[in-house]
């Protein structure tokens, strides 16, 4: 079991695994050696995850989301398989816990009597500013 948080573990067969050949740097060993990992993840039909966080989840998932509800994570960043596979997962676990956090909805607020004044009184002094810069024709 991985644990993400407090009230929630994932079981380790409900992630899978796929090892493919990385781009970028790595000499001769990129040709032969499958470094780059795709952490798959179905979050659609996870049972470790309570609702609204899966739904959160999906959303927070964007691209990486497919039409099923599977989540795909690649990562190549190390040239070593296993630094990519910890990569893949600690980011797996990092998107988890922010769909954890519930966001509390903005509630509107009107600007105090005060700072309406202040921003009238700010703007009277700018035009009187911009007002002394025209020039006006001279009576000749």
């Amino acid at each position: 079991m991985i644990r993400v948080n407090a009230e929630i573990e994932l079981d380790e067969r409900e992630i899978q695994e796929d090892f493919v050949r990385a781009s970028g740097p790595g000499g001769q060993n990129v040709n032969k050696v499958s470094t780059a990992v795709q952490l798959r993840f179905d979050v659609a039909r996870s049972p470790s995850l309570p609702a609204p966080v899966r739904a959160r989840l999906l959303a927070l998932g964007g691209r990486r989301v497919t039409q099923d509800g599977v989540l795909i994570i690649e990562a190549e960043r190390y040239r070593s398989q296993r630094r990519n596979r910890d990569d893949a997962l600690e980011r797996l676990l990092a998107l988890i816990r922010k769909a954890c956090e519930v966001e509390t909805p903005r509630r509107p607020t009107r600007p105090t009597l005060a700072s309406t004044k202040r921003r009238l009184e700010s703007k009277q002094r700018r035009g009187e500013t911009k007002k002394l810069r025209t020039q006006k024709p001279s009576d000749s």
